[in-house]
């Protein structure tokens, strides 16, 4: 779904008509009351938002999105008249992922969309860690095993994560504690092996694959 915040009715229509072409669901507002009463209901794939609107500007709309943890990693394209050099920037540092200018073609409008759809749909891939059937999405902080959801603390989840970024290479106990814990942790290192425990338990016979190094610590990988 792409909502579109737009004031002019002929723009908003033009927009609307190009991107339903090109296969998307598309939601068009005419100001920022209206999108933010339907971002409530449904959170969008990205936003076209334009700066000059009726009431709170386009900048006012982006800097809610971006102070809003549910909504902050919404990919959102800027569309303005203004053509200075300081609004696009002021727009990128607030935290727009891309910037068009009016007057522009249908062409470009869906290339862009269809760009920064692909750049964020890459940056989730990149965020997911994969080891056999473990599969750890760390853009939604979630930890599947084989399809299931395996439901994790926080440390157990860190831990895990660790463990999967640096598969195949044995991990000494303080070099968990450091990396997961902080090396400001004042505690035990048997706190890493009560973790690995319960850790073994949630995951099942994945968590066979989390193996005891002696003399050393723990790596997941072949025993």
């Amino acid at each position: 779904m792409i909502y579109i915040v737009e004031d002019d009715n002929d723009i908003r229509e033009m927009e609307s008509y190009a991107i339903k072409n090109s296969g998307f669901d598309v939601q068009s507002f005419s100001n920022g009351d209206d999108f933010f009463e339907a971002l409530i209901r449904l959170t969008p794939d990205l936003v076209m938002l334009d700066i000059m609107l009726p009431g709170e500007d386009g900048l006012e709309i982006l800097r809610r999105i971006r102070q809003n943890e549910g909504t902050r990693d919404i990919p959102v394209i800027m569309v303005t008249a203004k053509t200075s050099e300081l609004d696009k920037v002021k727009g990128l540092d607030m935290g727009a992922d891309d910037y068009i200018t009016k007057p522009f073609g249908v062409m470009e409008l869906v290339s862009r969309v269809k760009a920064l759809l692909r750049r964020c749909e890459s940056a989730n891939e990149a965020k997911a860690l994969t080891y056999k059937e473990i599969t750890i999405d760390d853009h939604k902080h979630k930890v599947t095993v084989g399809g299931e959801t395996c439901v994790l603390t926080y440390k157990e989840y860190e831990l895990l994560k660790y463990l999967v970024a640096n598969r195949d290479i044995a991990l000494t106990r303080e070099k968990l504690l450091g990396k997961v814990w902080g090396y400001d942790f004042e505690g035990e290192s048997r706190t890493v092996d009560m973790h690995i425990k319960t850790l073994r338990q949630k995951l099942g016979k994945a968590g066979n694959y989390i193996v005891t190094v002696r003399h050393v610590g723990y790596k997941i990988g072949e025993k």
